[in-house]
């Protein structure tokens, strides 16, 4: 029995056919879809990564690394597809690296890496200084400080009855005749008595 051509033809297609159909599950394995940061993504602030993956995956192991330091804070949390790994805070600016590796839904592991940079939040301009107001009472600058010191009160002299008298020169007042007058009126005086009694006596001798 001879075979014909196009029979075998037909026959090898066939099998060409349902081969790719039966390999194509096990050859599509499951793979990262995204990620937050993005490869060579610049972000200003991080407070956790995030994967995406086509299938749900199991065991992830994810490093958010800087040179030889790690900045990954605990364990990442699975939901399905998704892979939340929280960062620790004040990251300071430079170039990260997200290293994960993952089990797939068919069992085969996934790794990579993804490269970000953080630029960081700019720092916040210095606030002008506000000027201290001046103490109560300061003297202003370039003011005369004599000017500002209050004039000291200048404290009045009771005068006594005695001087008080004296001073307004009114009759009668004895506070307005000198000494020396005194010692005149009172020579005088003790000369004209002198005479009186000399003469006194001359008369009756």
């Amino acid at each position: 029995m001879k075979t014909s051509p196009v029979a075998v033809a037909l026959a090898l297609l066939a099998a060409l056919v349902l081969g790719t159909a039966f390999a194509s599950p096990a050859l599509a394995h499951d793979r990262l879809k995204s990620s937050d940061p993005a490869k060579g993504a610049k972000v200003e602030s991080l407070e956790e990564v995030k994967l995406t993956f086509s299938a749900t995956v199991r065991f992830p192991n994810v490093v958010v690394r800087s040179g030889d330091e790690t900045h990954q804070d605990g364990k990442p949390a699975v939901d399905g597809p998704v892979v939340t790994q929280k960062v620790k805070g004040d990251l300071p600016p430079g170039e990260y690296v997200i290293a994960y590796r993952v089990v797939s839904s068919d069992g085969h592991p996934i790794e990579g890496e993804i490269p970000f940079t953080l630029l960081g939040s700019a720092d916040p301009s210095p606030s002008p200084s506000t000027a201290s107001p001046e103490p109560t009472g300061s003297t202003a600058a370039g003011s005369d400080p004599a000017a500002s010191t209050p004039a000291a009160s200048t404290p009045i002299a009771t005068l006594s009855p005695a001087a008080a008298a004296g001073e307004s020169g009114e009759p009668g007042s004895s506070g307005g005749v000198p000494g020396w007058m005194w010692i005149v009126v009172g020579g005088l005086t003790g000369i004209g008595i002198g005479l009186f009694f000399s003469m006194r006596g001359r008369k009756r001798s």
